[in-house]
């Protein structure tokens, strides 16, 4: 298969951001204000903490910023897995905080029903379709970990090869475990699009182009700073990162603030060495006809994730699509966030020639999309939170691949936060606990690379970790997935 010829007319927009259904650019914020409350950051995080506000208390004042526009960044670019697990797994939870796992494992589960509730009580136009989800051996020293989690009773169900040949046909598969309960696949830019709009009409104000510089107290308030922002389109149609052009200084005097910038440079110094932004890749397929969709099964429409460390994660979209993304994760030295990076040929390459293995009666399907983006990775591999100021600013980050369902729990905890109450979820071991801080420069580049060397030795040694995987499962910076 000629994978340049399949690649040769792709768009460098992501797929969900192409759309009709993409609203109309909103105004920036140009002059001083009050709110009682103020979001920065327009993305799921942001999002789900403004309609539970308002849900909380509808006469509370809230307002977003954003720096862009709603949705642009991970929140619209992602694959839309929105998972219940808020610790990105089980078993990466029991290692990190093995005395709650099955408490956060179950505020997961309610988190997903309460996500599946918001979308049907504010008829939202998402493409919610709580499939589940397939994790896929590719090498048969995959399969027994698989079959040993078989537990229909609990939603986890196990197939054999022969068996699962009759769900979806692959010649790469040699067995599978589907998770039929806790996954949901969605249209996450839609999802973005679908928050805002309830939330506007429940009274939110919204700024785009709106870049917030700094936060400060002003001991029985807080001070947030903005500038409103122009500069250099890029090809998805969103701003430059990182080269914006500024204009227009407004601030906004607030009780309360909520930090949802995840990926990007946090404005809590405290938090600055907690993440590093990682950039994965996908690809989007022209709609399969009626005898592709039945060479390949998959009537079910499962998300698939297969077993690698280095893994591939793809799914059906509403027009019979399909994304596939993963494989490589590349990380840029200094931290670097820039649509630059958006672009990578080797990898789209790379994928394109696994889809085909995957799906080798596919052959002749062309792609019409290709992207990239950065994710916010942090050494626990799930979300953390901290507060400042006397309780009056609260932060949440370090998702790394899980926002799209954990970003509404997220909201939750920093409402929790901001209230000054102690509540369940205030007092949870993942929210007072910090994961441990990358190193600086160049000592992270270094690790990290060492790190991605060894996860990918790995795999070529039937997943056996050698000694510094084993050294950082030791200091609690290992991933078990």
């Amino acid at each position: 298969m000629d994978v340049n010829a399949a690649l040769a007319d792709a768009s460098t927009v992501p797929f969900w951001l192409d759309s009709e259904h993409r609203p109309e650019p909103l105004p920036p914020l140009n002059h001083d204000c009050e709110a009682e409350l103020v979001i920065v950051g327009g993305g799921f995080t942001g999002l789900w903490t403004a309609l539970q506000a308002k849900e909380r208390d509808p006469e509370r004042h809230v307002v977003v910023l954003e720096a862009n526009t709603i949705g642009w960044a991970a929140s619209g670019r992602n694959g839309g897995f929105c998972a219940a697990t808020l610790t990105h797994g089980y078993d990466n939870g029991e290692s990190h905080l093995p005395q709650e796992n099955e408490r956060l494992a179950a505020l997961g589960r309610e988190n997903l029903e309460a996500i599946e509730a918001a979308v049907a009580k504010y008829s939202m136009d998402v493409e919610f379709e709580r499939t589940g989800e397939l994790d896929v051996a590719t090498e048969d020293y995959q399969v027994p970990e698989l079959r040993a989690a078989h537990d229909p009773e609990a939603g986890f169900i196990f197939y054999d090869q022969q068996e699962l040949a009759q769900i979806v046909k692959s010649p790469t598969y040699k067995g599978a475990l589907w998770d039929s309960r806790e996954v949901a696949m969605v249209n996450p830019a839609k999802l973005c699009w679908e928050l805002l709009r309830v939330i506007r009409e429940l009274g939110v104000e919204v700024y785009e182009d709106t870049k917030v510089t700094d936060v400060s107290d002003r001991k029985t308030s807080m001070q947030v700073t903005t500038q409103v922002t122009s500069g250099t389109t890029t090809p998805s149609g969103t701003h430059a990162s990182g080269s914006h052009a500024s204009s227009g200084a407004s601030r906004v005097t607030a009780e309360r603030v909520a930090l949802a910038t995840n990926v990007f440079p946090s404005l809590l110094k405290r938090a600055s060495l907690h993440t590093v932004p990682v950039y994965d890749y996908a690809l989007m397929t022209e709609p399969l006809d009626d005898e592709q969709l039945e060479s390949i099964g998959w009537n079910g429409r499962q998300g698939i994730g297969d077993c690698a460390n280095r893994f591939h994660y793809y799914r059906l979209s509403a027009d019979n699509r399909i994304l596939f993304g993963g494989w490589d994760a590349v990380y840029h030295y200094g931290r670097q966030v820039s649509w630059k990076y958006d672009q990578r040929p080797e990898t789209f390459e790379t994928l394109a020639e696994h889809f085909f293995d995957t799906f080798p009666q596919l052959e002749g399907v062309k792609f019409t999309h290709k992207w990239g983006g950065p994710i916010d990775t942090c050494s626990r591999f799930f979300s953390f939170f901290t507060t400042a100021y006397g309780n009056k600013v609260a932060m949440a980050a370090g998702f790394t691949g899980l926002g799209v369902g954990a970003s509404r729990f997220a909201g939750t905890v920093m409402l929790d936060l901001l209230s000054g109450q102690d509540t369940e979820l205030t007092q949870l071991e993942m929210v007072q606990k910090m994961p441990l801080p990358f190193p600086p420069e160049p000592v992270a580049w270094l690790g990290i690379k060492m790190t991605t060397n060894a996860l990918i030795k790995a795999d070529g040694n039937e997943g056996r970790r050698g000694p510094l995987l084993k050294a950082l499962d030791a200091v609690g910076m290992g991933f078990d997935s």
